[in-house]
């Protein structure tokens, strides 16, 4: 099912076809036309150090000769371990123009499981973080790493300071001074065959995969989901590189390309990152103020000092932004749009923040790393029609249907089942696990979620929940979603996530973690006071049966609410 508009729902930007013409080009071709295009306009900030677009493409084009200077291109994968910082875009398209797939990791990844995802993608080279490097060290042995790149803090602020090395290890320094001239050492690229990204997945249900994504399938969802956005369609500049041609006038569309500024969180090794706030801004000429871990007091000041056009972040980012003392007086009068993504936003919170941010388009989107980033988003246009609580439409060329969880046949209008997806981003496979990489795409192409979903008349999709997360409580299937939707139109509620606590008659009990806001009303809560509130709007199957206050809810870097570790907790009390 594909959205339709109706005389009251306007769904599709106006003017904009629903398919996209792809260029055949690899990911480098991105830089090189924003290089072309946005010149000397700041690019990132960090510490109040700019990197223009001019200047990032020669520090890219400088790790890219290093790299094939050492023996380093297509087919080798360069695994990269650090936060978001000033040099990350210049080693992450430096990785892309050489050749080489790029393999994102989380910096805070324990050591077993680093060592387990440099070993599954077979890198070769590891860029690190100096502090870390100890850490790291111990993980290396058993890996097929053979060049270790250090990069850290000093670096941030001045590109040719020195990393805190060991003997053997090569400062990222020396290959940001390489020589910086266009080589076009990915002119073998095949795009539809050559892996720009081999991304791993499951870090809040288990066991990571290595998700297989071609040049085609970046580039492709970077146009997808860029030209969703700003309301325009992709066009190759006069050397043939890949741009976009805004089609939308300022009325629908106010925030024009080359204007945009943001303060940038979402983390780079994680999808929504590197496709939507690296590839995405860089393609679109937005300036990008790095916060290398998210410090909300910190980003509303920035915000405002820079005067941004436009939040983008994960449903986390924006309960901990209400809550900043002085938030409803900040200027902030150039926010324009509000991005979302990573887990649907509760309702309540989309209320909240439309009351601080009156003229803002809230774009709520899904996606996942299998789908390279983004499937479906509410209008981005002004004159669109927003449907809270859902994720909006499929977005070009994307087909969604509903099946049921057992599997069958796609399910009618406004039932609900298993979201599928079908579109020219959905990746080529789980790297070296065809059985898994059968499991989760059919013969027709649909790649199965694992997600709950409901579409409705017009064709826009709600996420019920995760499969993993439903809770079965005597033979009912009971998702967490919806009490959590609940608990947070709860006054004082500043936090909430429900899982299940094992229980030997009635399979599990749905159990809120609760964290309160810092006023009066969250003092006030009490767990009688918060499961009352909450059971009253449902059938008593799925009535929340405790409620356990935390001072935070735990979330991955990506801001995805880690509820693994809860469900850890419920069953070691249980069992105690």
């Amino acid at each position: 099912m594909t959205a339709t508009d109706t005389p009251t729902t306007v769904s599709w930007p106006p003017g904009l076809p629903r398919s996209l013409e792809y260029p055949t080009v690899p990911v480098g071709s991105v830089l090189r036309a924003a290089v072309r295009r946005w010149g000397d306009r700041t690019a990132f900030v960090e510490e109040d150090v700019a990197l223009t677009f001019t200047e990032l493409g020669r520090r890219a084009h400088a790790v890219a000769n290093w790299l094939a200077d050492h023996g380093i291109g297509r087919g080798d994968v360069v695994a990269v371990h650090a936060p978001n910082c000033r040099q990350y875009p210049a080693v992450y398209y430096g990785i892309l123009l050489a050749g080489a797939t790029f393999s994102p990791t989380n910096p805070l990844l324990p050591a077993p499981e680093l060592a387990a995802q440099l070993t599954d993608c077979g890198a070769r080279v590891l860029v690190t973080w100096d502090q870390v490097l100890p850490f790291v060290r111990g993980a290396l042995s058993s890996t097929p790493v053979e060049t270790v790149v250090v990069t850290g803090p000093a670096h941030t602020t001045d590109f040719a300071a020195r990393a805190t090395t060991e003997p053997g290890d090569v400062d990222l320094a020396d290959l940001l001074a390489a020589d910086p001239t266009d080589r076009h050492l990915d002119a073998a690229v095949d795009p539809a065959g050559d892996l720009a990204h081999l991304a791993y997945t499951g870090g809040t249900t288990g066991v990571s995969k290595g998700v297989e994504l071609t040049h085609r399938n970046v580039v492709t969802n970077v146009l997808q989901s860029g030209c969703w956005v700003s309301g325009s369609v992709p066009e190759l500049d006069e050397a043939g590189d890949v741009t976009l041609r805004q089609v939308l006038g300022p009325e629908e569309q106010p925030t024009r390309l080359g204007e945009a500024r943001m303060v940038t969180i979402a983390p780079w090794f994680h999808a929504m990152g590197v496709i939507g706030y690296l590839n995405g801004l860089v393609m679109a000429g937005t300036t990008s103020v790095i916060h290398m871990r998210f410090d909300p007091v910190r980003y509303l000041e920035d915000a405002v000092r820079y005067r941004v056009t436009g939040f983008g972040g994960a449903p986390p980012v924006f309960v901990a932004l209400l809550q900043v003392p002085g938030i409803e007086t900040a200027d902030l009068s150039q926010v324009r749009g509000i991005s979302s993504g990573a887990a649907p936003l509760p309702v309540p919170l989309i209320d909240r923040l439309k009351a601080l941010l009156p003229d803002a388009v809230i774009g709520e989107g899904y996606g996942l790393t299998e789908v390279t980033m983004q499937a479906t988003g509410n209008p981005a246009f002004r004159s669109g029609t927003r449907k809270a609580g859902t994720v909006g439409v499929p977005i070009f060329d994307t087909e969604i249907t509903i099946r049921p969880l057992g599997g069958g046949d796609p399910l009618p209008t406004g039932e609900r089942g298993e979201v599928c997806i079908r579109g020219p981003q959905v990746m080529r496979g789980y790297w070296r696990r065809p059985q898994a990489t059968a499991k989760s795409i059919d013969a027709d192409g649909w790649f199965h979620t694992g997600d709950v979903g409901v579409l409705d008349e017009d064709g826009f999709l709600s996420i019920v929940d995760r499969t993993k997360d439903m809770l079965l409580y005597k033979g009912y299937n009971v998702f967490p979603r919806e009490l959590e939707e609940h608990l947070f139109a709860v006054p004082g509620v500043a936090g909430a996530a429900v899982v299940g606590r094992p229980d030997t008659e009635a399979g599990e009990l749905p159990v809120a973690y609760v964290v309160r806001r810092d006023d009066d009303a969250g003092a006030a809560l009490t767990r009688e006071s918060v499961m009352a509130a909450v059971n009253e709007h449902v059938t008593p199957y799925k009535r929340l049966r405790d409620v356990v206050f935390i001072d935070a809810i735990p979330v991955s870097a990506a801001g995805k609410v880690l509820k693994r570790e809860l469900a850890e907790r419920e069953r070691a009390t249980t069992s105690a």
